[in-house]
C-alpha cells in the first residue's frame, strides 16, 4: 500500500461529536509527569530497503515503499526520545503473507517488540502456523476487515479456525475495519467470546463522508455497542488522518471522550500508525510523533494520569505483551 492510498483512507474523516470537552488545547499538569515511561506504541510498521534480503510480495515494486525506509533500528531512534520503549509490529502489506522481516526485528531488538502477523486463511493448517509464530513473538493477527470479507467470515472454516485459535491461545485478532462491516464483526464477536478482538483506528469512522452524517453517527453508535462485548478493544490511533488532520489534533477529543466513557480506559490504546505519523499533510502540516503522544498524554483533560497510562502502556502491554514489565 502507498503512502498515497493510506493517507487517502481517512482523507475525508471529520469529527463533530458536538460539546461534552472542558478546554482540550491546554497542556494539563501531566505533561512534566517523568512517570509517564515504558509506554507502549501500539501500531508501527517497518520495512527495509534490502529488498534482495527481504523480498516484496508479487504486487509491490520499491515504488510502493514511501518513504523508502523505516528500519527497527529508525523506529526506535523516533520513539524512544518520547519515553515509548515498547512497540507493537504491524506486518507491512509490501511483504503480503511473509512475516519474516517483522519476525527479525522482533528476535533483534528483544523485548522491545511484539508482532501483529499476517496469515493465509485459506491454507491449511492455519491454527498450526498461528502457534508457530507466537512461539517467535507474534501475538496477534491482522484481518481486512471491509463489509464483503467480514460478511463472509461465518462461511469460512479458516477464519473458524484463526479465532478459535485465538481463544485457545490468548492471540489478538487485530481488524483493519471498515465502518459498514462493523454489523458483521459485531455478530463475530459474538460467537467467539473469548477471542481477543482490537479494533484499529477508530475503525476508520467517517472515511468518505465525515462524521457529520446520519449514517455516519449511526456507524459510531455501532462501535459504542461492540463494548458490550468484555474481549474487544480499540486503537486510539492514527491522528494525522483523522478529522482536521492537524495538530495538536484537539477536534478528536470528543470522539475518544465518547470512546473511553464506552469502553474505560482499560481497553482503549494509543498508536501512531508510523511512520506515516512523521509525514507532512497535503496543506503542509507539521505532524510528528510529539504530537500524537502529547494529545493523549498531556491534552485531554477529561482523562486522569491512570486513564492516560491505561491508554498509554497498560492496555497494550495486557494484550500484546501478556502484562510484562
Amino acid at each position: 500500500m502507498t503512502d498515497v492510498s493510506r493517507r487517502t483512507f481517512l482523507a475525508t474523516a471529520a469529527v463533530s461529536l458536538g460539546a461534552g470537552l472542558a478546554g482540550p488545547g491546554a497542556p494539563s499538569a501531566f505533561a512534566a509527569d517523568d512517570g509517564f515511561t515504558d509506554l507502549v506504541d501500539a501500531h508501527v510498521h517497518v520495512w527495509s530497503p534490502d529488498i534482495a534480503a527481504w523480498p516484496l510480495a508479487a504486487a509491490f515494486t520499491k515504488a510502493d515503499m514511501q518513504p523508502a525506509s523505516f528500519t527497527a533500528e529508525e523506529l526506535l531512534a523516533t520513539c524512544r526520545p518520547h519515553g515509548v520503549s515498547r512497540v507493537v509490529l504491524i506486518q507491512m502489506s509490501f511483504y503480503g503473507f511473509d512475516n519474516a522481516y517483522m519476525l527479525d526485528c522482533i528476535h533483534r531488538h528483544a523485548p522491545a517488540f511484539a508482532g501483529v502477523a499476517i496469515v493465509d486463511h485459506d491454507k491449511p493448517g492455519v491454527a498450526t502456523e498461528m502457534k508457530a509464530l507466537k512461539e517467535r513473538g507474534v501475538r496477534g493477527f491482522r484481518l481486512y476487515a471491509n463489509r464483503k470479507n467480514a460478511e463472509g467470515w461465518a462461511d469460512s472454516a479458516g477464519m473458524k479456525a484463526m479465532w478459535e485459535c485465538g481463544a485457545e491461545e490468548n492471540l489478538a485478532i487485530c481488524l483493519l475495519a471498515d465502518p459498514d462491516a462493523l454489523p458483521a464483526i459485531a455478530a463475530q464477536v459474538a460467537q467467539y467470546p473469548k477471542t481477543p478482538v482490537v479494533i484499529d483506528h477508530f475503525a476508520r469512522l467517517g472515511m468518505k463522508r465525515g462524521l457529520g452524517t446520519p449514517d455516519a453517527q449511526g456507524d459510531l453508535d455501532r462501535l459504542v455497542t461492540l463494548a458490550d462485548h468484555p474481549q474487544v478493544n480499540v486503537k486510539v490511533s492514527a491522528f494525522y488522518a483523522l478529522g482536521a488532520k492537524q495538530p495538536p489534533y484537539d477536534d478528536l477529543a470528543p470522539l475518544v471522550r465518547r470512546l473511553r466513557d464506552a469502553y474505560g480506559s482499560k481497553r482503549l490504546m494509543w498508536a501512531t500508525d508510523c511512520p506515516y505519523q512523521l509525514d507532512k499533510g497535503p496543506a503542509g502540516e507539521a505532524h510528528s510523533y510529539a504530537a500524537s503522544l502529547e494529545l493523549v498524554r498531556d491534552r485531554l483533560d477529561f482523562l486522569s494520569r491512570e486513564e492516560r497510562l491505561d491508554i498509554l502502556r497498560n492496555t497494550a502491554r495486557r494484550v500484546f505483551f501478556d502484562g510484562a514489565t
